[in-house]
Formats: structure tokens, C-alpha cells, sequence
């Protein structure tokens, strides 16, 4: 079984600079936690069946395990990965934390 983070970012003040320094900078600091196995964003906008959705970006971080995304996040690489958060993340981030399974 494995374990998730998702982070879903709202609607950025500009959302030229969010992608800029997300993609730049936020990725490469997130991507330097321990055990993280793979880093997947939406492409293009977020949808929603009544129509936009509140999200801009989906993010999810995947990890072997949730004691593995819980060490993660609470190494001095996920610290600081969530301290960068605020330089960028104008609309607000929302982080889910789950097991998977397959169904």
C-alpha cells in the first residue's frame, strides 16, 4: 500500500509568477525529500463538473508509505518545502494526506 499527498493550490494573484517560481524553485526544493517516489501536476487548467473548479494547480507527491510521507514531511527537506509554500502559493494550498489501494 501506498500513501499520497495532494496539494491543491487555489487561484494564484499572477498566475505567470506562480507557475514561474513553482516550477523553478518550489519543485526542486519538494522534490529533495526522502522517499519520495513521484511528483505528478495537472496540465493545463483543473476542471470541475459545474463548471471552474477552485484549483489551479493538483499536485500529488506519492511515498511507499504514510509513516514514509510523515517522515518525509517532517525532515529538514519538508520543512522546507512547506516553509517556501507561502512565497508563492498567493491563493492558498490545501494538503490531503491518504493511503491508496487499487480498486
Amino acid at each position: 500500500m501506498a500513501a499520497q499527498l495532494l496539494v491543491l493550490y487555489g487561484h494564484p494573484t499572477d498566475p505567470a509568477a506562480f507557475e514561474s517560481y513553482y516550477f523553478a524553485t518550489h519543485i526542486p526544493i519538494a522534490k529533495k525529500m526522502p522517499g519520495l517516489r513521484s511528483y505528478t501536476v495537472n496540465d493545463g487548467p483543473v476542471g470541475a463538473g459545474d463548471g471552474k473548479a477552485p484549483y489551479f494547480l493538483v499536485a500529488i507527491l506519492e511515498f511507499d508509505s504514510k509513516a514514509a510521507l510523515g517522515a518525509a514531511l517532517a525532515s529538514p527537506e519538508g520543512a522546507a518545502a512547506a516553509a517556501d509554500v507561502p512565497k508563492f502559493a498567493t491563493g492558498g494550498a490545501t494538503l490531503l494526506i491518504y493511503e491508496t489501494k487499487s480498486a
